[in-house]
């Protein structure tokens, strides 16, 4: 007897438990946006949108790099700039220039650092020395002067095909270092 009473009451809180959770789903549903929602919101939260935008960075009256982009969205806040169609100009100490190019990038603007993204071929950065790099994300560290990826990498150039994934290059001493998976071919 005790079980049976002990049993119905159990499954009376089961069944009553189980009628509030489904009442909280039903009533709370309409209040969780849906990622297009959230991603247009961050689209109008823009402080301004600029065509034909450029961004230069100068030291002791030189210019160090220079990024251009078709569009861009700025972030006042956050000192940022959202970009589309970007083209990056480098420029070493010994005067050299590298031209880089992305489908889609972001500037800080407080920091003067720099990410490029590139979708359907990689961003293909040309070396004084005559080595070329290939990979579809690189970013920039003004501080250090240093371009670096954690994507997979490929340095081609003097008879040599260097594979592997990560990155780090210091652009005024042309030094460079792949951090892992390193693969090396001796090409014709």
């Amino acid at each position: 007897m005790w079980e049976r009473w002990a049993r119905g009451t159990l499954l009376g809180l089961t069944v009553i438990l189980a009628s509030f959770l489904v009442y909280l789903l039903m009533t709370r549903m309409d209040s969780v946006p849906t990622p297009a929602v959230s991603m247009s919101g961050s689209a109008e939260r823009s402080d301004a949108g600029i065509d034909h935008f450029r961004f230069t960075r100068s030291r002791e009256g030189a210019i160090q790099w220079e990024v251009q982009a078709a569009r861009a969205r700025m972030f006042e806040a956050e000192h940022r700039a959202r970009l589309e169609q970007v083209q990056v100009t480098l420029f070493g100490a010994k005067g050299w220039e590298l031209k880089l190019e992305g489908d889609e990038g972001t500037v800080d603007t407080a920091r003067k650092d720099f990410i490029l993204v590139k979708h359907a071929a990689p961003i293909e950065v040309q070396l004084e020395s005559g080595y070329t790099i290939h990979t579809n994300h690189l970013a920039w560290r003004d501080e250090s002067r240093t371009i670096w990826t954690d994507d997979p990498i490929t340095i081609r150039g003097n008879g040599l095909e260097v594979k592997g994934r990560g990155f780090v290059g210091h652009i005024d001493t042309e030094e460079f270092n792949i951090l892992e998976d390193v693969h090396v071919a001796i090409t014709q």
